[in-house]
């Protein structure tokens, strides 16, 4: 079976100079539930966007044992589902029917599939009743839910999310992380929030100033407080 995503010594420096990413190397499986976790400026969002060649480090990145070569992006973006941290950065059309079949129309489907699609990804996010709503006039958890649905309709095989929970009230807080545990997709998520990790996500990576400083399992990252306030972290309790 075919690793999910391979990573091989990746290293990123932004244009300004800053090493962001620092020799990552990191294997997930297909299935697997992994978090990345670590103090802001570790390096979690950059990590994400080098899963499907928004940004270009040096290294190398497999998915679903493809390389991230220019010819096979269109390929690699439709493996892999990212979703930002901003739903805003993501819905930009009229209506929450065509921003979700933005993809299917991308990759040239007929429009019996694209609807098939949207209508799949809308019922995943318990979203059904929205698809003639303006995606800007509904509420941060709504938004987010219809971003993920966005990825969802390009059917990939590993979901990424950038802070899925950052600004959720309690209860859409939960809904999602119910959402999220009836996927099969493999997941990997970038997140500040540990109890959505102690829930959710069997393994962790903990990245400080671009490095892996940890790589293994959830409980015992969370239960090692030497280790999380070493690296500006705290479970909440």
């Amino acid at each position: 079976m075919k690793a999910a995503i391979i990573i091989k010594d990746l290293s990123y420096s932004y244009p300004d100079g800053h090493q962001a990413l620092s020799n990552i190397n990191l294997n997930i499986n297909p299935g697997e539930r992994v978090a990345v976790i670590g103090p802001n400026g570790a390096g979690k969002s950059t990590l994400l966007l080098h899963l499907n060649g928004i940004l270009k480090g040096t290294g190398e990145i497999l998915i679903m044992g493809k390389s991230q070569s220019a010819g096979n992006l269109p390929v690699i973006r439709s493996l892999v589902g990212l979703v930002f941290q901003n739903p805003d950065d993501q819905l930009f059309s009229p209506t929450v029917f065509e921003d979700v079949a933005y993809g299917p129309i991308y990759q040239g489907l007929e429009n019996t599939e694209i609807n098939e699609r949207v209508e799949k990804a809308l019922s995943d996010v318990h979203m059904d009743a929205f698809r003639e709503r303006a995606s800007h006039h509904l509420s941060l958890g709504e938004k987010k839910r219809i971003a993920l649905a966005t990825v969802l309709s390009m059917n990939p095989y590993i979901l990424v999310l950038d802070e899925p929970t950052s600004g959720l009230d309690p209860r859409a807080r939960r809904d999602l992380i119910n959402l999220l545990k009836g996927f099969d997709q493999t997941l990997f998520i970038a997140t500040h929030d540990l109890l959505l990790v102690k829930d959710l996500l069997p393994r962790t990576v903990i990245l400080d100033a671009g490095r892996i400083v940890f790589n293994g399992d959830t409980k015992n990252a969370l239960h090692d407080k030497t280790l999380l306030t070493a690296h500006g972290l705290e479970l909440p309790k």
